[in-house]
């Protein structure tokens, strides 16, 4: 079974910025990685994906603020998120998806905004 273990949340000022990772066991390769985020109240929302070859969706709420990547050779992945913005706090979670629907998930990491 594959394991994901998440990084890098914690508490910044409106504008700030912080870089989540991501780290899985055994190869990324061929898998779709994701950022989800689920706010108090709210359900769970796709942020932002990059599939295999390295294309790109954002949820319009964070386009041109989040930056998606991955290095698959480091079996990593990464969300880096500027301009933060107080309604940017949630739990933060990565996500892998095969393309016959199989997924795993991260415990998530907390983001914290203040204005």
């Amino acid at each position: 079974q594959v394991q994901l273990v998440e990084s890098g949340g914690g508490s910044v000022q409106a504008g700030g910025s912080l870089r989540l990772s991501c780290k899985v066991s055994g190869t990324i390769f061929g898998w779709t990685m994701a950022w989800y985020r689920q706010a108090p109240g709210n359900e769970r929302e796709l942020v932002a994906s990059i599939n295999t070859v390295g294309a790109t969706n954002y949820a319009d709420a964070v386009k041109g603020r989040f930056t998606v990547s991955r290095e698959n050779a480091k079996g990593t992945g990464s969300l880096q998120m500027n301009g933060l913005k107080v309604e940017d706090t949630a739990v933060y979670y990565c996500n892998l998806r095969w393309k016959d629907g199989e997924q795993y998930w991260g415990q998530g990491t907390q983001v914290t905004v203040s204005s």
